[in-house]
């Protein structure tokens, strides 16, 4: 169902966490699906955030954006949607790559 970048159990959790709620964040993503975005689940506030590729990638450090342009064009071509998954009172964030179709 998902592809974590990392493959070690510290974000496990994290990686769970986004698969129990795959439902709302494709329900999310549905709604901009012509866009392309790029979803961010905000674990502590159980929150779904949609934000435009350019725009979310502007954020990032350079190293950050040229995993993720690897991720968004991986995305497009499976047919997946990238979520960053982010827990804030850990100072985690986890990058991943799950089914839409």
């Amino acid at each position: 169902m998902s592809k974590a970048k990392r493959h070690n159990s510290p974000i496990d959790d994290l990686v769970e966490a986004a698969e129990s709620l795959l439902p709302h964040i494709l329900k999310f993503y549905e709604r901009f699906e012509v866009k392309r975005p790029v979803m961010r689940l905000d674990l502590v506030s159980q929150r779904i955030y949609v934000y435009p590729y350019e725009e979310f990638k502007a954020e990032l450090s350079e190293k950050s954006q040229l995993m993720l342009a690897a991720d968004y064009e991986e995305a497009i071509a499976k047919h997946m949607i990238v979520v960053f998954v982010r827990d804030n009172e850990t100072r985690r964030l986890v990058s991943m790559l799950l089914d839409y179709e």
